[in-house]
C-alpha cells in the first residue's frame, strides 16, 4: 500500500488507536454521552485547546484559530460520538464493559480521528488561516438527533464549509468512497398499532385477531417498493419490530409494528407514507380490526456540494492516489450530518475499514462488528490535509463558490 503520511501524523497512530479503544470500552447511547464528552474535553484541554463550548448537554464544539496570514475562513469538521443499544459479542480485549451498549457503527473511531486532527492543528497553527471548528456531535443514531440541536444552538453559524467522514465496513481499508450531489437517503420511521378483539385461542371465531392482521401487514408493506415505486428509484421499507401477545393460548387484543423507510426525493417519500397508511387501514379492516398509523419524519438526504466534492477528490488524489478513490452511487443509510449543510457547502465521504484477513468484515450494527484500526490514521491525514487546504489564507475555493 503506497501511502505517504506526514511524520507528525504517523506519530499519532498509537494515540488515535488508544483513544478509540477507550471510547469503545466505555460506550454511551444517544443523548447520554456524558462521560464520552468529558473524556474528549480532557484530551482537548491537554492539547492546549481552551476555546471549547458545550452548546448542548452532551455535544461539544472546539475552536482552533490559525496564525497564518491571509484571508481567514471557518471550516467545521464533525464527528459523531454515540453508541448503539446492543450487546457486543466480540472477544476484543477492549470490548464494551456496559451491558447492552456497543460502538457498532464506528463512531468511536470518528471521535478518535478528530482528536488526532485537534492535536495536529493545535501544534501547527501557523499552517492555517482562520478557524478550524471541531464538532463532537451527540446522538446521531436517534432522531431527531444531535445535529439539529447543535444547529439550533448556533454551533455551525459562520462556517464556510463543513466536512464529515464515516468509517465503513463496505469498503476496503484506506479506500475513500464518495459521490457529488445526493449521497444518503431520507430516513423515516413508522409505528402501527392494530387493535382487535382478544379471547381464547380455542374460539378464534369469537375474536378479531390483530396478530393475524399484523402478520399480513408485514408482507403487504413490501408491495409498496415492489409495485408502487419505479424500479430505478431506490427505496426500502423494513419492518424491524413486532410485538403481540402475553401467552401461548390467548389471542391478544392488539399488536404493534414499527419500521424504517429509506427513500430519495420528496415525491417518493410522500408516496410511501400514503401507501403505507392505506395498506394499514385496508388490511386491518379486512380482519375486522382498526389501525393507528404514525409517521415520524427523520433525517433528510446528505447532499454533497459538487464543487467541494471535486476539491476533496483532488486533495485525496494528491495524498493517497487514484487506487484509494472509489466513486459510488447513493447509499441507503441515513445521516443527520445533512442538517449541518443548510446554506453552506459540505462534503461527506466514506472511509473503508474492511480487512477480511483481520476478521474486520462484519457489517455495521452487528454485535460482532470490528474495524481495521489501520484506517484511522488515514482519516486523520485526510482531515488534516483538507483543513489546511481550505484554510490556506486565499479563500480561493470558498469565494469561487459564492
Amino acid at each position: 500500500m503506497n501511502i505517504t503520511l506526514e511524520p507528525e501524523v504517523q506519530a499519532l497512530s498509537a494515540d488515535v488507536i488508544q483513544w478509540r479503544r477507550h471510547m469503545h470500552r466505555y460506550p454511551e447511547i444517544s443523548f447520554e454521552e456524558t462521560e464520552t464528552t468529558a473524556y474528549i474535553e480532557r484530551n482537548l484541554r491537554d492539547f492546549g485547546i481552551n476555546a471549547i463550548d458545550r452548546p448542548t448537554k452532551t455535544g461539544l464544539v472546539a475552536h482552533i484559530f490559525g496564525t497564518k496570514p491571509g484571508k481567514p475562513a471557518v471550516v467545521a469538521l464533525r464527528a459523531d460520538i454515540d453508541a448503539l443499544p446492543m450487546q457486543e459479542t466480540t472477544d476484543l480485549p477492549f470490548r464494551s464493559i456496559h451491558d447492552g451498549v456497543m460502538h457498532a457503527c464506528g463512531h468511536d473511531g470518528h471521535a478518535a480521528m478528530l482528536l488526532g486532527v485537534a492535536s495536529l492543528l493545535s501544534r501547527q497553527r501557523d499552517q492555517f488561516c482562520g478557524e478550524a471548528r471541531l464538532i463532537f456531535q451527540h446522538a446521531e443514531e436517534l432522531p431527531p438527533g444531535g445535529a439539529v440541536e447543535l444547529v439550533c444552538a448556533g454551533a455551525i453559524e459562520g462556517a464556510d464549509a463543513v466536512l464529515g467522514l464515516h468509517l465503513s465496513s463496505a469498503f476496503d481499508t484506506s479506500v475513500f468512497a464518495f459521490k457529488g450531489g445526493v449521497l444518503t437517503s431520507n430516513v423515516d420511521r413508522f409505528n402501527v398499532t392494530i387493535t382487535g378483539k382478544g379471547g381464547h385461542c380455542a374460539f378464534p371465531e369469537q375474536c378479531n385477531d390483530p396478530l393475524l392482521a399484523a402478520s399480513e401487514l408485514v408482507l403487504a408493506l413490501q408491495s409498496i417498493v415492489s409495485r408502487r415505486i419505479t424500479a430505478t428509484d431506490p427505496a426500502v421499507v423494513s419492518v424491524c419490530e413486532f410485538h403481540a401477545g402475553t401467552a401461548y393460548n390467548i389471542i391478544p387484543a392488539s399488536a404493534t409494528l414499527s419500521g424504517s423507510v429509506r427513500s430519495f426525493g420528496a415525491e417518493t417519500r410522500r408516496l410511501i407514507e400514503q401507501e403505507a397508511r392505506l395498506i394499514c387501514d385496508s388490511v386491518a379492516a379486512a380482519h375486522h380490526c382498526s389501525a393507528s398509523f404514525d409517521w415520524l419524519e427523520g433525517y433528510p438526504s446528505v447532499i454533497n456540494d459538487e464543487g467541494l466534492t471535486a476539491y476533496a477528490e483532488r486533495v485525496i488524489l494528491d495524498r493517497f492516489g487514484s487506487e484509494h478513490i472509489q466513486k459510488i452511487g447513493v447509499i441507503m443509510p441515513g445521516e443527520d450530518f445533512s442538517y449541518l449543510l443548510d446554506g453552506r457547502p459540505g462534503f461527506f465521504t466514506e472511509l473503508g475499514t474492511r480487512n477480511a484477513e483481520k476478521g474486520c468484515n462484519q457489517p455495521h450494527h452487528n454485535p460482532r462488528y470490528c474495524m481495521d484500526e489501520d484506517a484511522l490514521i488515514y482519516g486523520v491525514q485526510y482531515e488534516f490535509d483538507m483543513t489546511r487546504s481550505l484554510l490556506d489564507g486565499t479563500r480561493a475555493f470558498l469565494e469561487k463558490q459564492t
